[in-house]
């Protein structure tokens, strides 16, 4: 029988990390893609849309109270991501803007369009 074969990332390329439990990218990296940064600096509300629109869910979730919350939420479950529920409010509550753009690159790193 022949061993599984295993890949790690090439230096410098972003990992998905969902074997250590982590976001592939930190609260304050908006200049990893300059095109969140920007996005999210201009209008927040229609960059939290296009991150529902590409999650999978309807581009209103971005527009609802709470609606980043549960994206949040759902997106670390889906992933693999450590973390809680009232760590998601809050982060989403106390660091919303920050949040927003690390879930759109989370999607687009994902989605292999970084």
């Amino acid at each position: 029988m022949s061993s599984p074969v295993v890949t790690q990332p090439a230096a410098g390329s972003y990992g998905t990390n969902v074997q250590t439990g982590e976001w592939s990218t930190g609260l304050c990296s908006c200049f990893s893609d300059l095109l969140v940064c920007a996005i999210g600096c201009c209008c927040p509300i229609a960059l939290s849309c296009y991150t529902a629109h590409k999650y999978g869910e309807n581009c209103c979730l971005g527009c609802l109270p709470g609606g980043s919350t549960a994206m949040r939420t759902h997106m670390r479950l889906t992933y693999g991501i450590e973390g809680t529920i009232i760590n998601d409010a809050l982060m989403t509550f106390c660091c919303g803007l920050f949040e927003v753009c690390r879930m759109a690159r989370e999607i687009r790193i994902r989605n292999g369009e970084v």
